[in-house]
């Protein structure tokens, strides 16, 4: 576009630059062939828009890292949370360790004396079962 050339605010607005045309100057840009403001002037765009280009088709060196801010107490919190999640996974661990176990040992103490030990659910208790009442 030729410096003589001034475009009206609504000529600004109303014209439209292709993506390619974009990413052209993006990659001059990141080369170093050609300034923001040498850009900006020749084509009549606002560095803010350029940005925005070099956002959208840049590589990382243009874009801005994120930083995520958190106050001391929400980080001790959540460390102090991770830990008490740590634990009550620990004590799962071990009673189900305990349960295994336990079910093992029943298991075991059934063949080795050939007698139900576990609860059946399915059948009604017999009539002398839980009765502290003599008789």
């Amino acid at each position: 576009m030729d410096d003589s050339i001034k475009l009206s605010p609504r000529q600004r607005q109303s014209r439209r630059f292709s993506d390619e045309f974009k990413r052209k100057k993006v990659h001059e840009l990141e080369l170093g062939l050609v300034r923001i403001a040498e850009l900006c002037r020749q084509y009549q765009v606002t560095s803010a828009a350029v940005y925005k280009w070099l956002s959208v088709f840049g590589t990382s060196k243009y874009k801005p890292d994120r930083l995520i801010m958190e106050s001391k107490s929400d980080t001790q919190e959540l460390l102090r949370l991770k830990q008490r999640i740590a634990e009550l996974e620990r004590l799962v661990g071990q009673k189900q360790i305990q349960l295994e176990f336990t079910e093992k040992m029943i298991e075991v103490a059934e063949q080795m004396y050939g007698v139900d030990i576990k609860k059946k659910f399915s059948t009604p208790p017999s009539a002398s079962s839980g009765s502290t009442e003599a008789r």
